[in-house]
């Protein structure tokens, strides 16, 4: 059984009855997130590997990805009509947050200048699908755009901490493998199971989701 595998087990082990749309989307997609966690971009980070030009360049352009990531959250939100939504988006924006808290901190450490960042073209190839997303107002499709940003980056620090990590990315993975970031990822796939239908759209717009995660990697070898 493959780590993506085990983390649909345990959710359709929580769920009673069907299985959640979430725990069918994360698997169905299974083949990217194995994908992702195969790239060299990841294997670096947990060998050390990666070079640090590299890594800053990753840092800046996920830095200005978060921005409109919490602003996809707002839309959400704004889209929401229950109590318990508002508390949930809420926690999410509030959870991208400390994400940059966390990119600022490695601005400071390798000088990177976050003020200013251009976007390369899968960068804003993603930022572009997610706010055109959510701008639609549909709310199912836009958390349906969101959640494999937050299950795959849970995934991928779980994964990666279960192995040898070197020092120089360990707070990247240690940051993505704590409890409170996997709480948000469910979070926000439970936010999907109450919002979402079981449609061609949303089912293309996770996959989409997971297409550029791949690719937002990839721009960064």
């Amino acid at each position: 059984m493959t780590a993506v595998e085990v983390t649909m087990a345990e959710a359709s082990a929580q769920a009673s009855g069907a299985t959640p749309l979430s725990a069918t989307l994360w698997a169905e997609n299974a083949d990217l997130a194995e994908r992702i966690l195969a790239h060299g971009f990841v294997r670096g980070l947990a060998d050390g590997s990666l070079q640090i030009q590299r890594f800053k360049g990753y840092v800046a352009q996920d830095a200005y990805f978060l921005e409109a990531f919490a602003r996809a959250y707002a839309f959400c939100l704004a889209n929401s009509t229950s109590r318990e939504d508002l508390y949930g988006f809420a926690d999410l924006i509030a959870g991208v947050l400390e994400e940059l808290k966390l990119h600022r901190r490695y601005a400071e450490r390798w000088q990177v200048d976050l003020s200013c960042v251009t976007p390369v073209e899968a960068t804003k190839a993603y930022v572009d699908f997610l706010l055109e997303t959510a701008r639609r107002g549909d709310l199912g499709e836009t958390i349906a755009a969101m959640t494999p940003c937050m299950r795959l980056y849970a995934f991928l620090g779980r994964s990666l901490a279960a192995r040898t990590v070197e020092p120089l990315y360990a707070e990247w993975v240690k940051t993505y493998a704590d409890p409170g970031f996997e709480a948000l990822a469910a979070r926000v796939e439970a936010l999907l199971d109450l919002h979402a239908k079981d449609c061609d759209s949303v089912r293309a717009a996770y996959r989409r989701a997971m297409e550029l995660e791949y690719g937002f990697f990839d721009a960064n070898v």
